[in-house]
């Protein structure tokens, strides 16, 4: 494929290659690089996994590039990385994940390629290529991930079930890549989503911003909290937003629906502006008109004084979701 020939040329690639191949270890390059190929999206960010030690492998590979550069170690987690001229290169130990029910922290064990692929979240994510010299380049899709990514879908590898109960963070990803890509998610995985979107209460809210924040600096990023409040996902994080949903109508006097009103605001904001706070602003500006709103009668539905709660509104949200106050 002429899209991996261009991308694999890369001196880090090839180092990687005679390494593993010196001594018959296997090494792949894996998730988002591999996809964002297949995107036209070039991406400075690498993962590399290999079917053994990937604190080892950065070492060695580090050495042989130039002697001067940092190694940074996450023994705890089995994993390395450095930085070459403007590339992020993160090296992990191929492994197989198991999960307790009061935590999204796997239990890990020392695994195959099809191993780590299983324990990705997206089949679009498990894509991988092999640098070993015998099968330098061959794309290993096991789960028609590349399909996926021609169709635009995001699907799981493994139940979806099984996939958003063990780590629920991934049903805020799933709808995270979806605007982002503007892919749809599958069915099936949207059913999931809405049944264990409870799940998402043992994530941190750090977690769940940064998520948020990738979200709002989408293209469009209304489709994403269309999907969140589909799924039923935002009131657990952001019921304000939820709560401006609806119309309703008295003695022939209704208003519009303050919620389609809001993420309207923020699209245009966004063909605009790539601020993430003023997007944010955007999105809020009216989560003061639910705890206002008054029928008066002759007169209709009014919403006064709703930009002073809104102001003292936000605060208590940003402080939730651990945003920065000032």
């Amino acid at each position: 494929m002429k899209e991996l020939e261009k991308y694999l040329s890369h001196p880090v690639f090839k180092v990687i290659s005679e390494t593993i191949s010196s001594k018959n270890q296997q090494a792949f390059v894996i998730g988002g690089f591999v996809r964002d190929i297949f995107l036209n999206r070039p991406s400075k960010d690498i993962d590399i996994v290999t079917v053994g030690s990937g604190i080892e492998l950065a070492e060695e590979v580090a050495q042989k590039i130039d002697n001067s550069i940092q190694v940074t170690v996450f023994r705890n987690f089995g994993t390395a990385m450095f930085k070459y001229k403007d590339w992020e290169i993160e090296f992990v130990g191929a492994r197989k994940e198991s999960y307790n029910r009061n935590s999204r922290k796997p239990i890990v064990e020392n695994g195959s390629l099809k191993d780590d692929q299983l324990r990705r979240d997206f089949t679009i994510n498990a894509l991988a290529i092999s640098l070993h010299k015998d099968n330098y380049g061959e794309l290993l899709d096991p789960f028609n991930g590349l399909q996926d990514l021609n169709d635009g879908i995001i699907r799981t590898p493994l139940d979806t079930d099984l996939t958003f109960s063990d780590d629920p963070l991934r049903m805020i990803r799933a709808i995270r890549f979806a605007t982002q890509l503007d892919f749809i998610i599958c069915q099936e995985s949207l059913n999931a989503i809405t049944k264990n979107n409870k799940r998402i209460e043992i994530v941190s809210h750090e977690r769940i911003s940064d998520e948020l924040h990738k979200i709002l600096m989408s293209k469009k990023p209304s489709k994403g909290f269309f999907l969140l409040d589909k799924t039923s996902l935002l009131p657990y994080f952001l019921a304000e937003l939820q709560n401006l949903k609806g119309i309703e109508e008295r003695d022939g006097k209704g208003h519009k629906d303050n919620f389609l009103h809001s993420l309207k605001v923020l699209d245009n904001v966004a063909e605009k502006s790539d601020n993430l706070w003023l997007r944010w602003a955007a999105l809020l500006h009216d989560i003061g008109k639910a705890p206002v709103k008054k029928f008066e009668k002759g007169k209709g539905w009014t919403f006064h004084g709703h930009e002073f709660f809104g102001a003292k509104m936000v605060p208590k949200i940003f402080k939730e979701l651990k945003l920065p106050l000032n």
